[in-house]
């Protein structure tokens, strides 16, 4: 076993660093009353120094801390994806608490300590790193799913999220223990060494099994779906964004370290039961998603879909299936996060304004929101040439050359179909009177962070191989 050296903390500085902002922001909030703008300010600078702590360590792979955490090109690519993600949401997430009287110190704390949970959970090459991970992420969104306390419906979310949260959980502990009983490790790296002997056992599938459902509630996945509407529509809008964005990439994240960089599934049993779940979510997520009203409960539907989508690229089990998800995922963070963003300036007091009637006329009333709105949408539905459309494409590739044709084929009949509810939105915008309007005029600072979203789902749409080739140098 390898011991401790100062190299790890090299390794890891970035999440080191965010560990260092949450403790600075709990030291502010005890010693200093009203300090929402300095702790924004504290939350800001510590992303950023970790963003360039992430590209400077970016690199061969590096295992540190007795090969129980993985730093490099894996780790490093999702570890951006989590910090920009985070970024953005303080930045648009800012004068919506000030705007419903909940902007405290907490909220950026809880942030922090979630994006340090999805980055323990993108480079653990341990089980039980692995589940800590997914522990603190979810412990801090189910507190921010109910950051606002005098909402019925917010507590309502937040209740929801934990019971059935925990309970899930259960499932995910007693899987890791079932690996550990049948392998005699929780370490990764030698499980997938050791897979051949260990793939014929029964209880070894069985722990595989209920590490699958965990992972499967994390991302959404049909039909462990069922909390993701009325916790997406409870919840503040900032947190849904942020929530809907990096906590699904981070459980993707673990999805493919285990079932793609330590099983090899691909062609097996296990490969099917992904598929069919793919199949399920897709067909589930844009079925229900047309018979929504409400924005909020409209894209949470969306957001079983698109895990339907990226689960394609898990059943395929190859290397295009993982490049396709991480490509996937980097554009879905901003597409989705800039949607629920515009979602949050239109939305008015006590959960109004959050119906798709309330956008008719709007882009009379802000030109420039609508136009951006648009583009978000094009790109969830897969229009060429934005970044939504190379996401389904190649993770669609990826099922053709597992021989899963008959899922690729039923992914593009099932994107189809999620034409018709996100142009809708663009319809009532552009084609119907009405006298839809922002709750509060924007700020520079949010219209700058909006366009920038709306601008680099552009950019990855006519410029993929800018993700492709860092995402190939982490397989």
């Amino acid at each position: 076993m390898n011991k401790f050296n100062v190299l790890d903390l090299w390794y890891s500085s970035p999440l080191v660093t965010l560990v260092v902002t949450g403790l600075v922001l709990l030291v502010l909030e005890g010693f200093r009353r009203k300090s929402q703008r300095m702790a924004f300010g504290v939350s800001a600078a510590g992303i950023i120094i970790a963003i360039g702590l992430t590209i400077v360590t970016y690199g061969e792979n590096q295992p540190a801390f007795n090969n129980t955490f993985l730093q490099g090109t894996f780790g490093s690519f999702f570890s951006f994806v989590f910090l920009a993600a985070g970024l953005l949401s303080l930045i648009l997430s800012r004068e919506y608490l000030e705007r419903l009287n909940i902007h405290r110190t907490e909220y950026y704390a809880l942030v922090i300590f979630a994006i340090v949970g999805m980055m323990l959970m993108a480079s653990a090459i341990d089980l039980v790193v692995l589940f800590l991970g997914v522990e603190l992420m979810s412990l801090c969104l189910y507190v921010l799913a109910g950051f606002m306390r005098t909402r019925v419906t917010s507590n309502e979310s937040a209740l929801k999220y934990f019971l059935l949260g925990a309970f899930v959980t259960g499932f995910l502990l007693y899987g890791i223990a079932l690996l550990y009983g049948t392998t005699g490790t929780t370490n990764l790296v030698t499980i997938g060494k050791n897979f051949e002997a260990y793939s014929g056992n029964a209880v070894f599938l069985l722990g595989v099994g209920m590490v699958m459902m965990g992972l499967s509630f994390k991302i959404a996945a049909a039909p462990f779906h069922l909390w993701a509407p009325d916790v997406y529509e409870g919840a503040p809008t900032s947190v849904t964004g942020f929530m809907s964005t990096a906590a699904k990439a981070a459980a993707f994240a673990a999805f493919i370290t285990v079932f793609l960089r330590t099983f090899e599934f691909a062609g097996t049993k296990v490969s099917e039961i992904l598929a069919i779940l793919a199949a399920v979510s897709m067909m589930i997520g844009n079925i229900a998603a047309i018979a929504q009203n409400n924005v909020k409960r409209m894209l949470a539907y969306s957001s079983v879909a698109h895990a339907g989508y990226m689960l394609t690229g898990i059943a395929a089990g190859n290397e295009e299936g993982q490049i396709g998800i991480m490509f996937y995922l980097a554009a879905y963070v901003f597409m989705n996060l800039g949607a629920f963003s515009i979602v949050s300036l239109v939305e008015g007091q006590n959960d109004t304004r959050l119906s798709f009637d309330d956008y008719s006329g709007l882009s009379k009333q802000q030109p420039l929101l609508a136009a951006l709105m648009s583009v978000f949408m094009f790109s969830l539905a897969g229009i060429p040439p934005l970044a939504g459309f190379f996401g389904k494409y190649y993770v669609f590739l990826a099922a053709v050359k597992a021989d899963l044709t008959w899922l690729a084929i039923l992914g593009v009949l099932t994107s189809l179909i999620s034409v018709y509810y996100y142009l809708r939105l663009v319809v009532l915008m552009y084609f119907r009177d009405g006298e839809a309007q922002v709750a509060a005029k924007p700020s520079l600072g949010t219209i700058v962070a909006i366009s920038l979203a709306a601008f680099l789902v552009l950019q990855l749409g006519l410029y993929p191989s800018l993700v492709v080739n860092i995402a190939r140098g982490g397989f």
